[in-house]
């Protein structure tokens, strides 16, 4: 084509298109090829089929544009290009059209957009494409071609700026912000890598150290943009100055009315500090704004106490069955009329939407059974009772922590604001402190290295390292505390690592907030989870998941006995006061009557039970499951006999 060949391009396209007829860039060449050609209208036509399949393909819409400026559409061309920019920041082609026609039509964007163009073009070739591969999501591209540039410009601003961005997308946020501080040590006033850095401390829930980076940039800037105001608030929100954050989102709010991501945002806050109705109302104008903003059902339906309409079961269907929806908003709209279903008692649509909501989810999650074999079976075997022997008493001796974990939906929530509830115990949210030691023990292994370095390295640590870890723990930690001398870290994923926080904390107390499996598993099921638990997006996943960690917590009680207290979602609700009294018993507390009033606690909750807790013990969802059993052979198959004996299940037929 670059050689106006086009009889021979059209054949080898022709040729690939026999063989492949589904090959997306073979399509999107063939429109190039229709342009080149002057045969426009065709290559409209399919370039807008392709943009519709795959929404975020920034170089269709680029092509696009292209076309509508050969049919002297410009209006249709400033749009295209806009749409092309908007997915993928690196088209500096498009950046260029748009800072032309914004200057001449005196819009206020067009610094915005010469900006943009000086940015790529100061950049060399190999990362404004590194720049277009995350955009496609194309992170192991992204991270070889950014590799290999940095071995040869070790010190690159914006290439440890994007290799940053790579680490986030992949998980590792040590790398992310040791690599942006090194960015703001090379260059104090990159206000971009600063505001990027702020982001990885709230992923890392380093919610107090975000709050005094950005409460340091609102305040030095004389007009801050909304990008900085919405983190700003985020940052108040995290270290509870929920006041202040409502009121930024307000302020936001009125500058920016037609703007349905503050409403949500804003009720998120409200949901969160029990003021139920105010989210509501706010979660209704964010839909009214954008007809198919899955967010905002989700949101609603994920409240657990909201009842839909007729009017929008019948709105949120039409948008899961239009094709312009994007596939994330489908996705959370599935699962908002999968509640909705449910709650009127229709359970075969229910578990259609259920089942539809997932299968869309799981083409976006990264869950792999062979690296949980990996992760419990190196537990299994490195901690041993041997190990704890010979490291007995070696951590830190603070008595502070009460680690509440097991899987999500299975009762931590309410166990949480159980113990909270006591004078004694300070409530906190999910800390990633225990899960990002067991990163940097784990070092750059991969969780699919058949032998990882982590927990092999528990054996051979020098002996003062455990207490130093256990030291670092209570001061990290201590920014979330009040001032009781206990406190609670709920974070369900710390099963994984009971053996390290024996070994760091041997005073610690440790509860498994344990439910029913098909209970729990169906509600995990049912759950579109803000980020994380990926197993949960498939039947099958979800049973062995399940299964895995009752065999690892088994080995936690062979190997640790009495370190664990396992507590059963559904003694609880039977036997409130005997199971607070157990609970409070062996964390060391005395009886308090306000644990087991839990639900007058005033405490802002994070979590999807955030409503539920809220009220006061009842019995209503401790067997919804059974209404979905005749579509759940796959999750008893999963969860295998013992289990399904042990519960006394009726196994598949």
């Amino acid at each position: 084509m670059s050689k106006r060949d086009f009889i021979e391009s059209r054949a080898l396209l022709d040729e690939a298109l026999s063989t492949e007829p589904d090959n997306f860039e073979a399509k999107y060449t063939l429109a190039v090829l229709n342009r080149a050609e002057g045969h426009t209208d065709k290559a409209k036509t399919l370039l807008k089929a392709l943009v519709e399949e795959k929404p975020d393909f920034g170089r269709g819409f680029q092509e696009l544009a292209l076309c509508e400026l050969a049919l002297k559409q410009e209006s249709a061309a400033i749009s295209a290009f806009e749409q092309a920019v908007e997915v993928d920041g690196s088209l500096i082609e498009s950046w260029k059209f748009l800072a032309t026609a914004y200057r001449r039509k005196g819009d206020s964007r067009a610094e915005q957009a010469v900006m943009q163009v000086e940015f790529l073009a100061s950049l060399p070739q190999e990362l404004r494409t590194v720049i277009s591969y995350l955009a496609a999501n194309r992170l192991g591209d992204a991270e070889r071609l950014c590799r290999y540039f940095m071995q040869q410009n070790k010190t690159h601003v914006e290439g440890m700026r994007l290799m940053a961005e790579i680490a986030t997308r992949t998980g590792v946020f040590d790398d992310a912000e040791f690599l942006l501080e090194t960015v703001m040590e090379l260059a104090p006033d990159h206000i971009e890598a600063e505001i990027q850095l702020a982001h990885v401390l709230l992923r890392r829930q380093r919610f107090h150290k975000a709050h005094k980076r950005v409460k340091d940039i609102y305040e030095r800037s004389k007009n801050p943009s909304a990008q900085i105001q919405a983190l700003y608030a985020s940052v108040c929100f995290g270290v509870g100055e929920n006041e202040e954050a409502i009121k930024t989102y307000q302020d936001m709010i009125r500058v920016s009315p037609n703007d349905p991501q503050l409403r949500v945002s804003l009720a998120h806050i409200y949901n969160a500090t029990g003021e139920s109705s105010k989210a509501v109302d706010l979660f209704k104008q964010a839909y009214g704004l954008k007809p198919d903003f899955g967010d905002a059902f989700w949101s609603l339906a994920n409240t657990k106490s909201y009842r839909f309409t007729e009017e929008e079961l019948a709105a949120m269907t039409d948008r899961v069955n239009a094709p312009s929806t994007p596939q994330l908003d489908k996705t959370q709209m599935h699962f908002a009329l999968g509640k909705a279903y449910e709650d009127s008692k229709d359970y075969d649509t229910a578990f259609s939407h259920y089942q539809a909501g997932n299968t869309l989810k799981r083409e976006t999650s990264n869950h792999s059974k062979e690296q949980l074999d990996i992760r419990i079976s190196t537990q299994l075997d490195v901690c041993t009772a041997e190990l704890f022997e010979r490291l007995k008493d070696v951590g830190h001796d603070a008595p502070d922590p009460i680690f509440i974990l097991g899987l999500p939906r299975a009762g931590s929530t309410l166990l949480e604001q159980i113990l909270a509830s006591h004078s004694k115990v300070d409530g906190t949210m999910e800390l990633h402190d225990i899960l990002d030691l067991a990163k940097r023990l784990r070092g750059r292994d991969k969780a699919s290295d058949p032998s990882p370095r982590y927990p092999r390295i528990l054996g051979e640590l020098p002996t003062e390292r455990f207490a130093q870890f256990g030291q670092q723990f209570i001061e990290d930690t201590r920014a979330y505390r009040g001032t009781a001398p206990y406190f609670i870290d709920k974070m369900p994923n710390n099963f994984f690592h009971i053996g390290l926080i024996k070994l760091i904390l041997p005073n610690a107390k440790v509860i498994d907030a344990r439910r029913h499996p098909m209970a729990c598993c169906f509600s995990g099921y049912k759950q579109l989870f803000g980020e994380g638990q990926e197993f949960s997006y498939g039947l099958e996943e979800i049973g062995n998941y399940y299964r895995q960690y009752v065999d690892l917590m088994n080995h936690w009680d062979e190997v640790l006995p009495g370190f664990v207290l396992r507590v059963q979602h559904e003694d609880v609700i039977a036997d409130l006061e005997g199971q607070v009294r157990r609970i409070l018993n062996f964390c060391g507390l005395e009886f308090e009557e306000s644990c087991v009033e839990f639900h007058k606690t005033k405490r802002t909750v994070r979590t999807p039970s955030a409503e539920q807790v809220r009220q006061p013990i009842n019995k209503s969802g401790v067997d919804q499951w059974c209404n979905f059993e005749s579509h759940l052979d796959p999750l008893k198959h999963a969860l295998g006999p013992e289990i399904l004996e042990a519960y006394g299940i009726t196994p598949p037929a």
